[in-house]
């Protein structure tokens, strides 16, 4: 690493004045059309930049000084058949443990080591294999280059393609291309290529939950109510996450107690539709988890009031407490025990509770006062393809959940459930931002759209969702920029484009310091709700000292990952 931070201007030049068609021409016809990529060792970016004027979103690792030069170099123009560039996120992470790479929770449709593996000791090879492996999507390629020949500065380990070859076999990937090439400049440097592919659903977990949703024995909805709660969280929360590495993904079991109250709350009490078929609504009977001074209290409760960040006071922490408690029991003794590998006694997911005793007092929901509850484990394969696959994964729980209450109760008219099983914090909520907004207007303090960058007057503006509330239910304060009317309209149910994103990041920022943060208050929810919903951010330190560039930072990957997972369009004024 240090011969590279020492002679990273000489090593940049060096690296553009290659061309990557011709550098990478060996593997070209097996390239996908575009998507999302990643570019470990991405060195002077010039790769990723190749990458992204064909199209691909592409996020480029680089632990080295090299990062900042390349950072600094505009994006490469589109491909002539091309109408626009892809976009270019930036991550400083390193192989073997690539912990920041992990925690987006994104799977990508093309990875590329160029020049990476040979700076890999052999003894970090196979679990550099297994972490690399993990984040191909179904589908994917992994493409490896081999540096061969002497190396006069000492960088490098011998590294062998057979040996890459089998360690590749052993995660499931398919050997599509092997190629040796010399290098074009140096004499006695030659190039192994190595192309490799992970079979569509290659993990298994996409079978695996199929299994769950469709063919699993069903006494009760338990175990479907478990699989959405956890969806929804690895969709919605991936802050949330305490502990992850390669086999285990850890959340706070009371986020799930949480989620599983939030879920149940319209199923029961405002809809009284049973879940199991010796349910008795009437007497408060038939669901063990749902106590009359606990889940039934919450009565004058709305799942919304249970969000992240939300506070409670002596009394309804109390009856909310205990039902968390309640339902985590429940999730602990009956789904969590029943769902099981497949021909297999062995849980899928594994639960530690712990006890803890509540001081008489409010009570506010983080992730640390959830995770007094105990942790819940989620297989690190299973937890990404619920985050991935989540909107294909809730019609078919549906679907389920549906067939099996008309199995109990055919007289449910159908009609209802279209409003029983959205999210329970469907609402679309912007009335914090907009107070603020006028707040700033009577001050006297400019208040201007963060895309078009235009001074907006009186009250007639609009508040935008920077992230589409029709594609991604979040009503969080960083999530809420205003915007002329004209802009909200145009935008839409689109995704600003990386582009837009990252010429509108000082109007944001700024837009945070005036009408959010520098109030003691709505910085905690602030911040507590980034760390939650958006990557990176989660255990880098109590709320509220959070540098907001970081929180910035985050909306970025998080931008990539809702266009990779959901494929949206993205949106542009200029």
């Amino acid at each position: 690493m240090n011969y590279y931070n020492h002679n990273a201007r000489q090593l940049f030049e060096q690296y553009e004045s290659l061309s990557p068609q011709q550098v990478h021409q060996s593997w070209l016809s097996l390239m996908p059309q575009s998507g999302l990529a990643c570019d470990i060792g991405a060195g002077t970016g010039r790769d990723a930049r190749w990458l992204a004027s064909l199209g691909w979103d592409v996020v480029a690792v680089e632990p080295s000084a090299l990062r900042e030069l390349a950072e600094q170099r505009t994006p490469s123009e589109p491909e002539p058949e091309r109408s626009k560039t892809g976009s270019i996120t930036w991550l400083d992470d390193s192989l073997p443990e690539l912990k920041k790479l992990r925690a987006l929770d994104q799977r990508f449709k093309l990875i590329l080591m160029s020049a990476v593996w040979m700076h890999l000791p052999p003894v970090q090879h196979a679990r550099a294999m297994r972490i690399v492996s993990e984040l191909l999507a179904p589908g994917g390629l992994l493409v490896i280059t081999l540096r061969q020949g002497p190396d006069e500065h000492g960088r490098f380990h011998p590294v062998s393609a057979d040996e890459v070859i089998a360690l590749a076999h052993e995660r499931a990937l398919i050997l599509n291309k092997r190629e040796q090439h010399p290098d074009s400049r140096r004499a006695g440097i030659d190039w192994d290529v190595l192309v490799f592919q992970l079979p569509d659903d290659g993990t298994g977990s996409l079978p695996l939950l199929r299994h769950i949703i469709v063919n699993d024995n069903k006494s009760a909805s338990y175990k479907l109510g478990l699989l959405r709660v956890l969806i929804r969280i690895a969709e919605g929360a991936p802050g949330m996450v305490l502990r992850r590495d390669d086999h285990w993904v850890d959340i706070p079991f009371g986020l799930v107690g949480l989620y599983w109250i939030k879920t149940y709350l319209p199923l029961v009490l405002r809809h009284n539709l049973i879940q199991t078929p010796t349910a008795n609504h009437i007497e408060q009977k038939g669901y063990g988890w749902a106590k009359a001074n606990h889940f039934y209290s919450l009565q004058d409760i709305s799942a919304y009031d249970l969000r992240i960040g939300a506070c409670f006071d002596a009394n309804v922490s109390a009856r909310l407490i205990g039902a968390i408690r309640d339902a985590c029991d429940n999730i602990r003794k009956m789904p969590a025990n029943y769902i099981t590998w497949p021909g297999q006694n062995r849980q899928v997911f594994e639960c530690e509770t712990r006890s803890f005793r509540h001081r008489t007092g409010p009570w506010q929901i983080t992730r640390e006062s959830l995770a007094q509850f105990g942790s819940f484990r989620i297989p690190t394969a299973l937890w990404q393809t619920m985050g991935q696959y989540a909107c294909w994964l809730e019609p078919a729980i549906f679907n389920e959940w549906i067939r099996l209450m008309q199995s109990w109760r055919a007289e449910y008219n159908l009609r209802v459930y279209d409003s029983v099983f959205q999210w329970i914090d469907a609402s679309r909520d912007t009335s914090i931002a907009r107070s603020r907004a006028l707040r700033l207007q009577r001050t006297g303090a400019p208040l201007h759209c963060v895309w078009t960058e235009k001074t907006l007057r009186d009250d007639r503006f609009a508040i935008d969702h920077c992230f589409p509330w029709s594609r991604w239910l979040n009503n969080d304060l960083w999530n809420l920029m205003p915007a002329t009317v004209k802009a909200n309209s145009a935008k839409a149910d689109k995704l600003p484009s990386a582009g837009l994103l990252q010429h509108s990041q000082q109007l944001i920022i700024d837009w945070w310091h005036q009408a959010y943060l520098q109030d003691p208050a709505l910085q905690q929810q602030f911040f507590i709700e980034a760390e939650s919903a958006l990557p990176l951010l989660g255990g880098q330190g109590d709320a509220g000292r959070f540098d907001p560039a970081d929180v910035f930072h985050a909306m970025q990957h998080q931008r990539a990952r809702l266009k990779a997972n959901q494929q949206l369009l993205e949106w542009n004024p200029r």
